[in-house]
């Protein structure tokens, strides 16, 4: 194996999560042009791609604690390497928080006891009985403050996965790096 690439393993987290990431953008910016009957099977299915990016993203931060990622290419510039350092553990934050405030949020919607959550239709997906306990007033204000939150985490997103590949091109297409194939499935798997 190629050690300035990514495991086949490791490559594969990153895709399912950023594909899962990209879906839930789009549903959640258009959600509000669909069909009245359309809006809530589109909230869910969102919530069911979110629950399962946060165990992708969780299996991903296993697979990284216990696997050395490849090492950067020796011509980048300390401030280079500190900047990719910072945005991937900057990353992995806001990709942890965001399904983490939707799923507390969503636990303290007003009508979650008469919704359940079905991941993907297939089975109820447990809310945060803590936070469904709340008295209706202070279930309101985590609603709300969880829900704040989760729409700024999203622009907090869109500033790292644009920091991410405009690194990622800067360095592929002007510095002449084998960048991105750091990241594509090439080779024999390991």
């Amino acid at each position: 194996m190629d050690a300035r690439r990514y495991t086949h393993l490791a490559i594969t987290f990153h895709w399912l999560v950023a594909i899962g990431i990209v879906v839930n953008v789009v549903l959640a910016l258009t959600w509000d042009f669909y069909p009245d009957a359309q809006v809530r099977p589109a909230i869910n299915f969102h919530k069911s791609l979110g629950i399962t990016v946060l165990g992708l993203v969780v299996l991903r931060i296993l697979w990284r604690l216990t696997h050395r990622p490849p090492t950067l290419p020796a011509g980048y510039r300390p401030w280079e390497v500190t900047l990719s350092h910072l945005t991937h553990l900057l990353l992995y934050a806001v990709i942890l928080a965001m399904p983490l405030t939707g799923w507390i949020m969503d636990s303290a919607w007003e009508k979650a006891a008469q919704n359940p959550m079905f991941l993907f239709g297939l089975f109820e997906w447990p809310r945060l009985g803590f936070i469904m306990a709340l008295d209706p007033a202070t279930k309101k204000t985590v609603h709300d403050v969880f829900g704040q939150a989760h729409e700024l985490i999203a622009w907090a997103i869109y500033g790292l996965v644009f920091l991410h590949i405009a690194g990622a091109l800067k360095h592929q297409f002007l510095d002449k790096e084998r960048e991105l194939q750091r990241m594509w499935y090439t080779g024999t798997p390991e």
